[in-house]
């Protein structure tokens, strides 16, 4: 199998040279792309009615956001006045605020997904892990949502259509496991493909969490998976499977490599994998959205390197001033204002970046989270980075998911947590005087126009999350949970949090 997959690395050489050929020079490739997307803008209705001539108009496009195109996508036909290409399908995201959205996709935004897959695998091939099984599962998200319409299956479906024949007998994927709408026998037969996969080399998801619930559901469920494996898998695995804390290293003995989200948000649960997988690279997926690939993970670069052949980038500082990649400073920070071969042209993401340092001649860029990710209930502005900052002064080790979340009524916040070695009133309490480090909280609080924190600890509130997430409409992979929520939870999901603790 090693020299198939050498003969891949061959295969995917000159798209990664072309690709590092750019980064020694990202004005003047940005500069082309621009000019690729203002054409197609050019022929399209929306670019039209614009009166976009040339890329000389360029500042006439208007900066906009999903609420501002949503009438030119929410009748989802096959033509949109936004692009002269066909549409070949929409994505829903699945992020951690607001209402799901419908991302329309072409085949030039698919190859540019394409063109980052390849760029990043033969990254990993020449510098990463020797590879030698190929064995690769790749994230499968039940459509648990009938009514939904048609949307990516697993990570490979973003490729086109000759890398997807190429990887397919390299995938671990059971037959007709996308197509399963209940949620327990999703985790049950995904568990089976799993446990018989004993060569399984890499595995490529999008929240850790995703990742997580399964192993819970294998360690949880270790009898009943036994009694199934009995004639399909050795009697050594099926030992393995039999102890009280499952050895997830002995199970899968050629991981190498878990690809996942690792920043911001998913932080603290991809840390929770790397103490349960010792030695396997656990490999952030760097900053990829539904409507675009931002950024790829080099392991050459040491970071995050934008896909400035295919995206062209816009960046807003503080001050509202816009700096092309070229000219980013390292240390600041800024929000990402992105345009791309879809149909989206100068689209505020939502996304905050630092620059980390340069690779080549290329500024490569650290997700920090969603911008202005702001809570309030009274007038207390808490903010997500602040936030953020606060629950790690607390110090609460032991625990790999915490989100801090409003309640309406009365007002105040709840804290939710898997795990945790203090009390939940020990906690509170450091909570509260952690977050009385905003002014404007402090003054709510004593003022009574916000009552004291509270605390929740539970290893099941992650999955609790999780499945009220996917009644909502989200795409069970990519759920993120986000570390401040923006929106006060519903009394429903309140009392279902706390009827989860009051039974175990």
């Amino acid at each position: 199998m090693r020299p198939i997959i050498q003969l891949f690395g061959q295969i995917l050489a000159p798209t990664a040279r072309r690709f590092h050929q750019a980064l020694d020079n990202p004005e003047l490739m940005q500069t082309s792309v621009q000019k690729e997307i203002c054409d197609r803008l050019i022929k399209s209705e929306y670019g039209k009615t614009l009166g976009i001539h040339s890329v000389k108009d360029w500042q006439r496009v208007p900066i906009v956001d999903y609420d501002t195109l949503e009438p030119y996508l929410n009748q989802k036909p096959q033509q949109i006045s936004l692009t002269p290409e066909p549409i070949l399908f929409y994505e829903k995201t699945s992020g951690s605020s607001g209402a799901v959205k419908w991302i329309p996709y072409t085949q030039s935004l698919r190859r540019s997904f394409n063109q980052m897959f390849c760029v990043w695998a033969h990254d990993l091939i020449v510098n990463g892990p020797k590879f030698s099984t190929g064995k690769i599962y790749a994230c499968i998200s039940p459509q648990l949502n009938v009514a939904d319409s048609p949307t990516l299956q697993d990570d490979l479906d973003y490729l086109d259509g000759w890398l997807r024949w190429f990887l397919r007998p390299w995938l671990v994927m059971p037959n007709k496991l996308n197509r399963l709408h209940d949620a327990n026998l999703f985790k049950h037969q995904l568990a089976l493909a799993l446990l018989e996969a004993e060569k399984l080399e890499t595995i490529s998801i999008w929240s850790p969490s995703f990742l997580q619930v399964h192993l819970k559901y294998i360690q949880e469920n270790q009898d009943l998976l036994q009694a199934e494996l009995q004639n399909r898998i050795s009697h050594h695995r099926l030992q393995l499977l039999s102890k009280n804390n499952i050895p997830w290293m002995e199970l899968w003995p050629n991981l190498k490599l878990i690809s996942c989200w690792d920043s911001a948000n998913a932080a603290d649960q991809a840390q929770g994998l790397k103490s349960q997988f010792p030695g396997v690279l656990i490999q952030g997926k760097g900053l990829l959205a539904t409507e675009a690939p931002i950024t790829i993970p080099l392991i050459v670069a040491g970071g995050c390197v934008p896909v400035l052949d295919e995206v062209f980038f816009e960046f807003e500082d503080d001050t509202g001033s816009l700096s092309g990649l070229h000219e980013l400073n390292i240390g600041k920070e800024y929000t990402i204002i992105l345009s791309q071969k879809g149909g989206l042209y100068r689209y505020r993401i939502g996304d905050r970046i630092r620059v980390t340092h340069y690779y080549r001649q290329t500024p490569c860029l650290e997700f920090l989270g969603r911008h202005q990710a702001i809570s309030d209930l009274v007038g207390e502005k808490l903010q997500e980075t602040f936030v953020n900052n606060a629950l790690t002064l607390l110090n609460l080790q032991g625990t790999n998911f915490k989100s801090l979340m409003p309640i309406a009524d009365p007002p105040h916040y709840i804290l939710l947590l898997d795990s945790a070695k203090e009390t939940p009133e020990i906690i509170a309490q450091q909570l509260d005087q952690a977050l009385s480090g905003s002014y404007h909280y402090k003054i709510a609080r004593s003022l009574g126009q916000l009552a004291p924190p509270q605390v929740l600890i539970s290893n099941q509130i992650p999955e609790v999350l999780v499945s009220h997430r996917i009644c909502a409409g989200s795409v069970w992979g990519g759920i993120k949970h986000p570390i401040l929520a923006t929106s006060p939870i519903s009394t429903e999901l309140l009392q279902e949090l706390k009827l989860e603790i009051a039974q175990k």
